[in-house]
């Protein structure tokens, strides 16, 4: 159901989501706003956290759109695109996993490449590991980075100061690189075809 918050000096346009949930979340997806709400929420307290994290909502909302015009000016991506990507991926990460994985200290599993439209890596409890093969379409640094990341996941299977304590050791350069993924992985996750 899509809705307007009811400032009509500043309307924000957004769809509802209702489930089993306990509070209101709030995501930013390929069509604007997405409010994710308990049953129970009313439409007032809705239209309170849209107001209260206002300016967070503009911002990403015209990030997605200026994302959007970047994925259109790349071009999408054909099927053929995609398989020299992953067969080059497969290469190129194997080879950084191999480099990084001593200096974490870890025995990563198996590693397997995919396209997909929201993560750029990720590990099993196993010790697998999981890369996007849009990646090779980053800055090495910024795969390094991904890289990185997932391997110290095989030490800290959380986001503590602990596992960043860990990537910055290995990777000074992190934050940098992290950054420059929030501001352009988008456009490049959106040269794929849904």
């Amino acid at each position: 159901m899509t809705q307007y918050m009811n400032n009509a000096d500043d309307p924000i346009k957004y769809t509802i989501k209702r489930s089993n949930r306990r509070s209101i979340g709030l995501q930013i997806t390929s069509e604007g706003l997405l409010v994710r709400a308990p049953h129970r929420a009313t439409q007032a307290e809705i239209d309170a956290v849209i107001h209260k994290h206002r300016r967070w909502i503009r911002t990403h909302l015209a990030q997605a759109r200026m994302q959007e015009q970047e994925a259109v000016q790349e071009g999408l991506l054909s099927e053929e695109d995609l398989r020299v990507l992953s067969k080059r991926a497969r290469d190129y990460l194997t080879a950084r996993v191999n480099y990084f994985a001593p200096l974490v200290g870890v025995s990563p599993g198996r590693i397997a490449i995919r396209t997909q439209k929201t993560r750029w890596g990720s590990c099993s409890a196993k010790g697998n590991l999981n890369f996007n093969c849009l990646l090779m379409l980053t800055p090495p640094e910024v795969i390094d980075s991904v890289v990185v990341h997932e391997l110290c996941h095989l030490k800290e299977l959380n986001h503590s100061p602990s596992f960043y304590a860990e990537v910055y050791r290995v990777f000074p350069e992190y934050d940098k690189w992290h950054r420059w993924l929030r501001e352009h992985g988008g456009a490049i996750m959106k040269r794929v075809v849904k």
